[in-house]
């Protein structure tokens, strides 16, 4: 496979001359779970040399969470964010700086249109016999047409921030989803290539994964934006700033609706070819998403039962900040603005109707990926080690706010 490559680097390590693609080659060609130990063993030792390593820095961290991401199952340490390859996709972080809060929103449409382009690209390339990746149960292509169509919708208002919609002039989908794909891929830095090309690494040859990585990469930058934004809105309304707070909240509930139509997407994958991929993701399961966890717990504190569960469990270092009361949240802001008398009425009812509407969407949210659970899942159970899709049943309609009910209405201002 890629072992000549490998000792070769191995003679002379250098971050900058790793064999990347011969790496990638190797693990597609079988699948994560399957690669050879020979392989596993050489990429073991390029990892335990980095430290003795020159160069660039940002050089050296990219090899050093590719080799983490690919080594993840013979550490066995394989989750959710190595299966993901998040550490590779460098997402906004709700411990970034808040000054950098109005910037996330650019940095993440430019994320999701990259990884939802290259899934389009990846299903046009197997359309017209172009790839030999990941050959398995290919799908139809009335299907990969369904595919196109709920792509393009999930990165339009993405591609219109950027600026990149003005020459999309095709009037089929197939013609127009790969006039976007050239143009995102034209804006991209030799960096964000390079991303893309790192963080695919499916477990297995089925065709549908790589739909399945790229939106679940997706989601979780959708997740990521809503958790700098929700502690913007929580420091704003804390500031007495309303019209800044209301800008976080609101563009909250918008990045949520914008990525609706990620789940029709992913509702195309075939039950055959997901159940046959998810045989090897045992230990990865979105209840492990620290985003998600994030922004649930920035929206209310958790009630007792939730914390002491496995949705909590399987995020530890959230988990601990949740316990320590590390961080104040949108109930508590909104509370005690309401109580100080600092917010007038008319304030109150429009922040109360800005945070029904991101309840509303998020219960949505959680109610499309149940029914696609449901669809995908039936009986089985989950692969983080939970119960499937009677555990997603039972959070699915858990208050977003304590304080404001989906119509607005405020519950309580004693909270």
């Amino acid at each position: 496979m890629c072992t000549a490559e490998l000792t070769s680097w191995l003679h002379e390590p250098n971050s900058q001359r790793f064999p990347y693609e011969a790496v990638i080659r190797a693990y597609h060609s079988v699948g994560k779970h399957f690669v050879p130990t020979d392989v596993l063993k050489l990429l073991g030792e390029a990892r335990a040399v980095l430290p003795g390593l020159h160069g660039p820095w940002p050089r050296l961290r990219t090899l050093a969470a590719f080799l983490d991401i690919a080594l993840d199952k013979s550490d066995n340490r394989y989750d959710y964010p190595t299966y993901l390859a998040l550490s590779l996709l460098e997402l906004p972080t709700a411990d970034d700086q808040l000054e950098q809060a109005s910037f996330a929103r650019s940095r993440c449409d430019r994320l999701t249109a990259q990884l939802v382009a290259d899934a389009l690209a990846f299903e046009l390339a197997a359309l017209d016999e172009q790839t030999t990746l990941l050959p398995k149960m290919r799908p139809v292509p009335g299907l990969v047409a369904k595919r196109v169509w709920h792509g393009l919708r999930s990165i339009q208002p993405a591609l219109a921030r950027m600026a990149l919609d003005g020459g999309l002039t095709a009037i089929e989908h197939a013609d127009q989803a790969r006039q976007a794909c050239a143009v995102v891929y034209a804006d991209m830095s030799l960096t964000e290539r390079r991303t893309l090309q790192l963080s695919i690494l499916p477990v297995h040859t089925v065709h549908d994964e790589y739909l399945f990585l790229r939106v679940l990469q997706a989601f979780e930058t959708t997740f990521a934006l809503l958790a700098i934004h929700l502690r913007g809105a929580v420091a704003s309304l804390t500031a007495g700033e309303v019209d800044r707070a209301m800008y976080f909240v609101t563009s909250s509930e918008t990045a949520l609706r914008e990525a609706a139509p990620l789940f029709s997407m992913l509702a195309t994958m075939q039950v055959e070819s997901f159940r046959t991929f998810r045989q090897f993701t045992e230990g990865a399961s979105a209840i492990q998403s620290r985003n998600y966890k994030i922004v649930e717990s920035l929206c209310r504190r958790p009630d007792a039962e939730r914390v002491d569960s496995p949705a909590y469990h399987s995020v530890p270092e959230v988990l601990s900040r949740v316990m320590a009361g590390q961080h104040m949240t949108l109930d508590d802001a909104y509370a005690q603005a309401c109580r100080s008398g600092d917010l007038a009425e008319s304030d109150q009812v429009r922040l109360a109707a800005a945070m029904a509407d991101f309840s509303t969407t998020l219960v949505r949210w959680r109610n499309a990926h149940y029914r696609l659970a449901v669809r995908m899942l039936g009986d089985a159970t989950g692969t983080g080690y939970t119960e499937g899709t009677p555990y997603l049943a039972a959070v699915r309609n858990i208050p977003v706010f304590a304080t404001v009910d989906s119509t607005g209405r405020v519950r309580s201002r004693s909270t």
